[in-house]
């Protein structure tokens, strides 16, 4: 049985274009994580905590090891600004 040559082309260009798209969406997302993996089956823990470094770097995946927390962030708890009913 022959093979046919000619479909060799298209699969090689359709198989190199799914590897490039999936190459630079992985790309594209470890640069939103500062080169850190994606992250998976976040609980309210993880979420709190992303949140606290959100505050204290400016980035949820940024993490300090400093204890000096910036200015401001005595201030920025969500307790300040709900409303009591």
């Amino acid at each position: 049985m022959p093979v046919p040559w000619e479909a060799l082309i298209p699969f090689g260009l359709i198989t190199a274009m799914f590897g490039v798209s999936g190459t630079l969406l992985n790309m594209s997302t470890r640069a939103q994580n500062l080169g850190k993996p994606t992250r998976y089956n976040i609980d309210n823990w993880d979420e709190m905590m992303m949140r606290r470094d959100e505050q204290l770097t400016g980035h949820k995946r940024g993490q300090r090891d400093d204890p000096v927390p910036p200015p401001g962030f005595e201030t920025s708890s969500v307790w300040f600004t709900e409303k009591t009913a």
